[in-house]
């Protein structure tokens, strides 16, 4: 029972942050949910291989590989008017809202982009190896999407103007 009880306290202790990322990354509750359930699924088929490695690592690659083959999957099929999903955690600042929205206006590989680097702190390399891009290629991405997110917020709420994140 050793991997199998590992793994359920991994998952125990990892779920909510999982979960947080893969919201970051899709943009939808429900899409995260559903990232996070695949990603620890194929995880547990493998976890005695991947537990002395590096399985946060592991887990987190799939989550973002799922994510780019929705978006490949429906690159032609756009959700135009989604409700908007009720907050989690009580009401939230209008800050975080308008970064919130500035975030899901942006095409999802640049959003993965930026999550990987703000809200996990990855390098270029780690980023271009989850995306399978170039590290030249990551850095414009974000740069695109911090002008776009920046433009979003200016146009959405000049109280809201500044959006910071070096």
């Amino acid at each position: 029972m050793g991997g199998t009880g590992q793994f359920a306290g991994y998952v125990r202790v990892r779920h909510p942050e999982l979960l947080r990322f893969a919201l970051a990354l899709s943009g939808s509750r429900y899409t995260a949910e559903d990232l996070v359930q695949e990603a620890l699924e194929r995880a547990a088929l493998r976890w005695r291989k991947i537990e002395g490695d590096d399985p946060e690592g592991y887990i987190r690659r799939i989550i973002v590989n799922q994510n780019l083959n929705l978006l490949r999957s429906r690159r032609r099929e756009r959700l135009v008017g989604e409700a908007p999903e009720p907050s989690t955690d009580g009401a939230e600042s209008p800050h975080d809202e308008a970064l919130e929205r500035a975030l899901s206006s942006l095409p999802r590989r640049q959003r993965a982009a930026v999550v990987l680097r703000y809200y996990l702190d990855q390098s270029d390399e780690q980023i271009s190896d989850l995306l399978g891009i170039s590290a030249s290629s990551v850095r414009s991405s974000i740069s695109r999407a911090l002008l776009k997110m920046r433009s979003s917020v200016t146009t959405t709420s000049p109280s809201e103007a500044v959006l910071d994140v070096h």
